[in-house]
């Protein structure tokens, strides 16, 4: 449940920022670094680690990615998150990370994909 909240909060930055909505005041200019591509990773990344899909290699993205933007962004103007507003940066880097190495769970489209893989083929009776 926890995968599905923090990637759902995700998704919705990098919808604020791609598409200036959700209280962005303008959409990011296509491929501008990089803040384009934190809003494609937001989107992309959040939505396979919400629906459980390829959810280790996304979550591992995603957290890289925050971590990226806490040390260029935020770190540079205090030492500590709460002082530098890299707080959320901050938060989502180790959920990813936490998702990374946990993976997704039962829930998730990579366990009905594991299952299927490993169901027996049928055999007919003949």
């Amino acid at each position: 449940m926890t995968r599905i909240v923090v990637s759902f909060l995700f998704i919705q930055h990098g919808v604020a920022g791609l598409f200036g909505v959700l209280g962005a005041p303008y959409p990011v200019p296509l491929f501008m670094w990089p803040s384009w591509w934190a809003g494609l990773i937001q989107v992309v990344g959040g939505a396979l680690v919400l629906l459980g899909l390829f959810t280790r290699p996304a979550a591992l993205v995603c957290s890289g990615a925050m971590a990226f933007a806490y040390f260029t962004v935020h770190q540079p103007r205090g030492l500590l998150p709460i002082l530098n507003g890299g707080v959320p940066a901050a938060l989502y880097s180790w959920f990813f990370l936490l998702f990374a190495i946990l993976g997704a769970g039962p829930f998730a489209l990579d366990a009905l994909l594991r299952q299927a893989r490993q169901a027996p083929a049928p055999t007919q009776a003949g």
